[in-house]
């Protein structure tokens, strides 16, 4: 029963209507990385990326090779929307993705980590057998239908990410409106609506609205019944956060996914009038159906398992970020912080100059001065520079953060030496300390700097 429910096939107009959308999105993302100076202010100020551990082979290209790098892509966006070398262009667009994701976690956002995971599924998903010009140049690939299993993993994905981004916000500094206080305090200066989110219950709004839509909004969309209201709700939701919050294509992404929710005749009708309405019932079980079931089953198993981690890791994730990424925790928490170096010459045990601030841009400075596994690269890196010089040196960091608009608390133990501290990848380390966040209480001023 359970092929027989997958395998059926049915109407494939919201997969096609979605890829000519999600073509154009990805490629107005890698542009617009350009037009919008992201480039320059995330890739080539500073001297190197804090890459994601174990990648740092992966650096940006020298000179204006980024510039290129993101044209490239942009290219490969646009054979997706035309349905061009469809599957070899969602792939190669794919893992140049992935490299700029891996290569850099200044500018982390859960939402480029979903990109990366979307052209993942869509390189699996027969989006190019209608409307494409590889149907074109040969016509036997032209089809009407597709399996019902592309509706269900596109479904689940979404599922699992607005689910988690609702229970994340089932926190204190959430549930009492501070929070999106203190987001809407960073938008005071806001054309026309900032003195408008400043209001109390603007923030409440905000805070509850936000927990029943991360949590509602599937279930509502899959109920034929609240379905359109549903819609309308979307719609409204991710212009005011594309206004707010300026998060790139993700808004439009979103609402494009509410294709897969409606009628195949409510999407051939309104943008694919001379398709033909696949009809039938047919089931095909492909002879690649165990393998399907198989990468699928552990794929969600792991989607699912990730963003629990940190309930098994010491300490509150919003202290020590110990399983915060690749988790949907959006839009959570505030930090910022202040962070200095002592670096001690082991040979004659005199400190050594080192002014962290003239080898890193202003981006990367907010960064490494609040997050343990960045400030333990960066303590790598400062060894290996000195080792050149021929010097073992002892590098002990002072750093305090503040979380929430709280206030200053020390965040790493500033008697380990932190050249010879070892990084843990899966648990808890111990030289980060002890989290103070249930003593702190979020009042104003607030701190300025919003993280992802």
């Amino acid at each position: 029963m359970l092929d027989q429910w997958l395998y059926k096939r049915v109407d494939n107009s919201a997969l096609i209507v979605f890829r000519v959308i999600f073509g154009f999105l990805i490629t107005a993302e890698a542009w617009g990385a350009i037009a919008t100076g992201w480039i320059k202010k995330t890739l080539l100020e500073g001297d190197f990326t804090f890459n994601f551990i174990g990648f740092d082979f992966l650096q940006p290209l020298p000179g204006d090779g980024m510039y290129y790098y993101y044209g490239v892509m942009g290219l490969f966006g646009v054979f997706v929307m035309l349905g061009f070398k469809y599957r070899f262009s969602v792939i190669a667009y794919g893992l140049m993705w992935t490299c700029v994701y891996l290569m850099q976690k200044s500018s982390y956002n859960n939402h480029y980590y979903l990109l990366m995971l979307l052209l993942g599924i869509m390189a699996c998903l027969p989006a190019h057998r209608y409307l494409s010009l590889d149907v074109k140049h040969n016509p036997s690939l032209k089809n009407i239908s597709m399996p019902r299993w592309v509706y269900i993993i596109i479904i689940a994905q979404l599922w699992i990410v607005y689910t988690y981004a609702s229970i994340a916000k089932l926190y204190p500094d959430w549930l009492d409106a501070s929070m999106a206080a203190q987001l809407m305090e960073a938008r005071k200066d806001y054309w026309l609506v900032g003195d408008f989110l400043q209001q109390k219950w603007v923030h409440w709004c905000i805070a509850y609205f936000g927990i029943l839509f991360d949590g509602l909004i599937i279930p509502a969309l899959l109920f034929k019944p609240t379905r359109k209201i549903a819609f309308f709700i979307s719609i409204f939701f991710h212009l005011f956060n594309s206004f707010i919050f300026h998060i790139g294509i993700f808004p439009y992404m979103s609402l494009a996914f509410t294709l897969f929710f409606f009628p195949p005749e409510t999407i051939r009708n309104i943008f694919l009038k001379g398709k033909e309405l696949y009809t039938g019932k047919e089931i095909i079980r492909p002879n690649y159906q165990k393998p399907i079931l198989v990468f699928f089953g552990m794929y969600f198993i792991i989607q699912i398992a990730l963003p629990l981690r940190h309930w098994i890791i010491k300490d509150d994730v919003l202290w020590n970020e110990e399983g915060h990424r690749l988790s949907w925790r959006m839009m959570l928490r505030s930090k910022g912080g202040i962070i200095n170096f002592k670096v001690i010459d082991k040979e004659t045990g005199l400190e050594l100059p080192f002014n962290h601030r003239e080898q890193l841009s202003r981006k990367q400075q907010r960064v490494v001065a609040s997050k343990p596994d960045v400030i333990w690269q960066y303590c790598q890196r400062i060894k290996e520079d000195f080792a050149k010089e021929g010097k073992q040196v002892a590098i002990y960091v002072d750093c305090r953060i503040r979380v929430n608009g709280g206030g200053l608390n020390r965040l790493i133990d500033p008697d380990v030496d932190m050249a010879n501290a070892k990084w843990d990848y899966f648990w808890h380390n111990e030289w980060i300390l002890p989290s103070p966040l249930k003593n702190e209480k979020l009042k104003p001023p607030y701190a300025t700097q919003i993280l992802e």
